[in-house]
């Protein structure tokens, strides 16, 4: 793997890519607290079956340039991502796979742009409009919890003082069955370090509270694209809990879309499942796959 950095929307963004630049691209999109060495397991594979697979280090996340913006909503990360498809050479024959906020941000771009990305994956957050309802349940608003204290003053000091010890605990809770290898983490420690990161990251919750306040973030037409979509979510998944991707069969528009549950596995599939999760994903966004023929 190798490399790089581009230019996207006003940003320098860092990447980790695999593959031939002259392959379809796969763009690959990390959440929190996470950074982009969540896809190392992924990156190869694709590449291995023909794409240009790329994992950005999302808005914030250094060695991206952090922005001095205190709110990044939805819409500016929707438009980061089709600025990268622009940057990276894609064509329409380009494919996105999106884990946490990567999803949110992914299907936003493929519903925004259908004609850039043929095929959509996400992970561990299933379609926006379908989370409609979460505010009154009750377990799932104890989950989020985390999100009420990272919309208050000094959220920045309270998730990254000791070492990270919250942020660390945040993994564990959400996938309890995984524990943070080096792999994980010391890129996650370096990427707090720089300065203005945690306030940059913990800004994508500032934005969506003005998206839900609004209604932009329950409208489907932002959240429900038309491309064929794989959900995929982890039975243990102490972030979101796997209900709400159940939710999503019978909403997802296309034919070919799918909703995967995988047993055994959290929050955090892709690293905790990497060749059960990478089979699924090959199998749904290479030309030929389920659904329609070259779509």
């Amino acid at each position: 793997m190798s490399g790089g950095s581009v230019r996207a929307n006003g940003l320098d963004f860092a990447f980790t890519a695999a593959g031939s630049p002259d392959a379809p691209l796969a763009l690959c999109l990390h959440g929190f607290p996470d950074t982009s060495a969540t896809w190392r397991h992924l990156l190869p594979e694709l590449a291995d079956a023909g794409f240009h697979a790329v994992a950005p280090a999302m808005r914030g996340y250094a060695p991206t340039e952090v922005p001095t913006d205190r709110r990044t909503d939805p819409d500016t990360l929707t438009a980061d991502v089709n600025a990268l498809h622009r940057a990276l050479g894609g064509g329409p024959d380009a494919v996105l796979i999106g884990h946490d906020w990567g999803a949110i941000a992914g299907a936003r771009a493929a519903a925004a742009a259908p004609d850039r990305w043929r095929r959509l994956v996400t992970l561990a957050v299933p379609p926006e409009s379908v989370l409609a309802d979460a505010k009154f349940d009750r377990a799932q608003v104890a989950r989020s919890a985390y999100i009420a204290k990272a919309l208050l003053p000094g959220a920045e000091r309270y998730f990254t003082a000791n070492d990270l010890a919250r942020l660390r605990a945040l993994w564990h809770r959400w996938s309890p069955g995984y524990v943070l290898e080096p792999a994980d983490l010391d890129p996650l420690l370096a990427t707090f370090a720089v300065p203005g990161v945690a306030r940059a990251t913990l800004s994508y919750y500032r934005g969506l509270a003005g998206a839900y306040s609004d209604g932009r973030a329950l409208n489907p037409r932002v959240s429900l694209p038309p491309q064929p979509h794989l959900v995929l979510h982890g039975r243990d998944d102490g972030c979101l809990g796997a209900e709400w991707a159940e939710r999503s069969r019978g909403v997802l528009p296309h034919p070919a879309s799918r909703v995967e549950v995988l047993d055994g596995v959290g929050h955090f599939l892709h690293l905790e499942a990497p060749e059960e999760v990478g089979d699924l994903i090959l199998e749904f966004v290479l030309p030929g796959g389920p659904g329609t023929a070259g779509r």
